[in-house]
């Protein structure tokens, strides 16, 4: 019996001496990537594999990952992240992001990746800066918080394992405090995305590059003189022999290259007349915002009117918070007048739309007195939904995908509905209510409409006549088309109309401080010009990378 034991151990100390050898073998070459078995909450497509190996292996982790938009940067950046943080390489992480993308970088991390981490946005960054920069092991900043004057000492003064800068063509000026914060930061390893490298000149991408390889392409001097060949800086010298040295450090996949064949999406916007009592509601709402804007927060304002915008049920849940908060006479008439509404033209309208329709649709909420008024709603009219909400556990969730595949055609789903998952079996999205953030319907619209999907998707955008969500979409649909883009372009316009352009808070500070129709429709027109310009400042961009890299830098 003891001899028995002895070769138990034995073969027990054999076989973990044989894994600790193999681990060792995949530390030293990259062949496989160790973090990719505990990664389920990801489609893992080949490229984006090969690109993490690739920066890992032979860029030393010190990287410009400018893939075409929607072929999934932040999944190779996660994927990386991931790879050495498995293999214990790096501990202190920091990643830099222009602010309306923070939130969305810790949701990812988290979702996709399991990987934790704090933000700028969080109350304790208010408390105490220095212990925020100095005890968290991973950080995503605003770029505009970390570069101010009260953090920049702070955030350059300790040692980064891992650095990842999103958007990282704002790091094009050499001159810009965005450049010269991530050139002073203590940093071991890098990694730059942006689908757009070089927006006006080849000097951006010597700024660029310098901050991944300092001394690769020598002085600014040196290397005009031998890559730039005309004065607008944009016609490149030696273009192999650039190319050769850019591809040390950079990869850029492309769509025709990786077989990328999305099918076409159709949105079609739905404008629903209100009825007397809810036009009537809604009006008086938008004039109480306008006379007490000084009054009340802006996340109130914002609060309220997005709330009115998505159903009755979650604005008077909000009036009544906020009359405990802000007494008012006025508020209070708002709340009865809101309670007595039983009935809504919109969710009339949506059943409508679902009793005709023969897909397999998701329809989005943002709050879940909305959630619980539909799924009344579809109850009393003989609508069979799943319902798949942030509060359910993992079981319910799995069982709500699983009971949409098989049989059921609605599934009612809130924020965060199937993040992660395979649900391209569906080929139609519903927003019921609209998010104000143009990057927050991307995401919904990315949940169906993804590598995988091999039906046309379809679109139905509800809004209420006279509402600020039908002039947000006039803008997003009529105007620029956003509905035709890839996903993730509309996150790159936004960007050329200023580093921290906030469409949410463009759109209510023009409703607040215009109250005729003909004032609103100049104040949005103007709005739509100014994006329609960054818009077409995208497409040139398109076509200078295009003429410069053309597709030879792939992984």
């Amino acid at each position: 019996m003891t001899a028995l034991k002895e070769r138990q151990h034995d073969d027990i100390k054999y076989y973990e001496a044989r894994n600790q050898l193999f681990k060792l073998s995949l530390m030293a070459d990259y062949d496989q990537l160790v973090c990719l078995p505990s990664l389920t909450s990801i489609d893992k497509h080949w490229y984006q594999i090969e690109t993490a190996r690739k920066v890992l292996r032979q860029f030393g982790g010190r990287a410009l990952l400018a893939d075409e938009v929607g072929l999934g940067k932040t999944i190779e950046a996660g994927l990386i992240v991931s790879e050495y943080l498995a293999r214990g390489m790096v501990k202190s992480i920091l990643i830099l992001t222009p602010a309306s993308l923070v939130s969305q970088w810790q949701l990812e991390l988290a979702s996709k990746f399991g990987i934790s981490s704090i933000t700028t946005d969080d109350d304790s960054r208010q408390q105490n800066a220095e212990d925020f920069w100095k005890n968290n092991p991973r950080i995503i900043a605003s770029l505009n918080t970390a570069k101010s004057a009260k953090h920049h000492p702070l955030v350059t003064s300790r040692n980064w394992d891992l650095v990842v800068v999103d958007e990282a063509h704002h790091l094009k000026n050499r001159n810009t405090l965005n450049w010269k914060l991530v050139n002073a930061l203590n940093k071991r390893f890098i990694l730059m995305l942006t689908a757009t490298p070089v927006q006006n000149s080849l000097v951006e991408l010597f700024n660029l590059l310098t901050l991944l390889k300092p001394g690769l392409l020598k002085t600014e001097a040196d290397f005009k003189k031998e890559y730039v060949s005309s004065k607008n800086g944009r016609i490149p010298k030696n273009p192999e022999k650039l190319r050769s040295l850019m591809r040390e450090v950079m990869i850029r996949n492309t769509r025709s290259l990786v077989d990328v064949k999305l099918p076409k999406r159709f949105a079609t916007t739905i404008t629903v007349t209100p009825g007397e009592s809810e036009g009537k509601i809604y009006q008086d709402l938008s004039n109480f915002l306008r006379d007490n804007s000084e009054q009340l927060d802006k996340f109130s304002r914002t609060n309220l009117l997005m709330r009115a915008g998505s159903s009755i049920n979650a604005l008077t849940e909000s009036l009544k918070n906020l009359s405990q908060k802000f007494p008012s006479d006025e508020l209070k008439t708002l709340i009865r007048r809101a309670s007595q509404i039983k009935q809504v033209e919109k969710a009339l309208a949506l059943v409508e739309l679902l009793k005709k329709s023969s897909q397999k649709t998701i329809v989005f909420t943002t709050h879940k007195a909305t959630s619980a008024y539909l799924a009344k709603t579809f109850t009393e009219a003989g609508i069979q939904f799943a319902e798949f909400l942030g509060n359910m556990s993992l079981k319910q969730k799995d069982a709500a995908i699983e009971a949409f595949r098989d049989n059921i055609p609605v599934l009612l789903a809130s924020e965060t509905g199937g993040e992660g998952r395979n649900i391209q079996f569906a080929n139609a999205i519903v927003n019921y209510d609209l998010p104000w953030n143009p990057m927050k319907i991307e995401q919904r619209i990315g949940r169906i409409h993804r590598i995988g999907q091999t039906q046309d998707v379809f679109i139905f955008n509800f809004c209420l006549k006279g509402s600020i969500e039908e002039y947000i979409l006039r803008i997003l649909h009529d105007k620029i088309n956003m509905f035709e883009l890839v996903v993730g372009e509309i996150e790159t316009i936004l960007g050329n109309v200023d580093d921290e352009f906030d469409f949410g808070e463009i759109v209510m500070d023009i409703w607040l401080k215009n109250q005729s129709v003909p004032e609103l429709n100049t104040a949005f027109d103007k709005l739509a010009d100014d994006l329609l310009k960054a818009k077409d400042k995208y497409q040139e961009t398109q076509e200078l990378d295009e003429q410069i890299f053309g597709e030879e830098f792939e992984a």
